[in-house]
């Protein structure tokens, strides 16, 4: 993989990019992000990251159950392979999600065509992941400031964060730019500003931010039901309502806001090539999207409660897994807030492990 991310360097047109600076922290970032790549490290986060996922699913049929139109789906997602390596090597991912209790199962491409007949793929087959689901996140999120407001809580929109105020070994007040607001208790999940904040408490949760790209068609000339990511161009494919979304690339370049027009293009040119009934011209004029997601060097959250102050509960640097870690990350903030137990062993969560 550090072979592989070292060509995608070079191509303007890759789903990977580091922007060459003289930066401290990216160094920091960087050498620890080494120090976690190992075999051990996996084996040690996988048994968790699969119980706070199955956890956040459970959340989401339970809201859903609860008569929330989220738009979500539960039908399972495909890695699709062009080439019969790359679908050998997923086989073998596909072995130890099994392990894990994770049910997975390898297609060939005749499979693969038959569980999603309405769109046409030019591959070599698939594993197919059952458990997996997707959602509208604009419905999810309307849903949560419904109920939210409905018991009680206040958004206060466009309200920047410049700091905090701290008293002794408790946090008093947040600085905004609609004044100080007091609490008893803070969670700090600011994305990849979150870093930032806590400098003045003395301490830090080292992330880099992984810029990534989307272009959602809204009338696709084919529509997939599952969905899938493309696993040779890292591109990933969600139906939307009755369009299609393909998303990807990770570009760590800073927080800036400027969009590579190349990275869009080999997100569009991996769309084309998998799904055949697509050409470049049904992506004329579609505005990419863009977000920052917060990435840690050792690819796990932070999660927990923070030795910075005696009432701060950090909920941050979720990378990919944001969405997908939603639920539950709600669940034990509420939970350490409340002083319960959080029903998770958080240890290798800490917000203090590279303080």
């Amino acid at each position: 993989m550090v072979a592989l991310g070292l060509k995608w360097m070079w191509n303007p047109e890759s789903p990977f990019y580091i922007k060459p600076r003289l930066d401290l922290d990216l160094i920091r970032w960087g050498f620890r992000f080494m120090m976690s790549a190992t075999k051990e490290h996996v084996e040690r986060a996988a048994p968790l990251l699969r119980d706070l996922n199955f956890a956040s699913r459970r959340a989401y049929l339970e809201l859903a159950g609860e008569g929330e139109d989220i738009g979500l789906v539960t039908k399972g997602l495909l890695m699709l392979c062009k080439q019969a390596k790359t679908l050998e090597e997923e086989a073998h991912v596909a072995v130890r999600a099994r392990e894990l209790g994770i049910p997975a199962e390898v297609l060939d491409a005749a499979a693969t065509a038959a569980l999603d007949p309405g769109i046409g793929m030019a591959v070599a087959g698939a594993v197919y992941f059952p458990e997996d689901c997707h959602l509208r996140p604009e419905r999810y999120l309307a849903a949560l400031q419904r109920r939210a407001e409905s018991r009680g809580a206040t958004f206060l929109w466009s309200a920047e964060v410049s700091g905090m105020r701290r008293e002794g070994a408790a946090l008093r007040a947040v600085k905004t730019s609609v004044g100080e607001i007091e609490g008893d208790a803070f969670v700090l999940c600011g994305g990849i500003w979150s870093d930032d904040l806590v400098k003045e408490l003395g301490t830090r949760v080292p992330m880099q931010a992984g810029k990534g790209y989307s272009v959602t068609v809204s009338e696709p000339v084919e529509r997939a039901e599952l969905c899938s990511i493309l696993t040779e161009a890292r591109v990933a494919v969600t139906p939307m309502g009755g369009g299609m979304r393909f998303g990807g690339t990770m570009e760590i370049s800073g927080t800036s806001s400027k969009i590579s027009p190349r990275r869009v293009e080999g997100i569009i040119r991996a769309a084309c090539e998998y799904f055949p009934a697509f050409e470049r011209r049904h992506f004329d004029g579609i505005p990419p999207w863009h977000g920052l997601r917060p990435c840690s060097p050792d690819g796990l959250p932070y999660l927990g409660n923070s030795g910075a102050a005696s009432n701060l509960t950090v909920a941050t640097g979720h990378a990919m897994m944001g969405l997908s870690l939603a639920p539950v990350t709600g669940a034990i903030a509420a939970r350490l807030v409340d002083d319960e137990d959080p029903g998770f062993e958080l240890g290798m969560l800490s917000p203090d492990r590279f303080a």
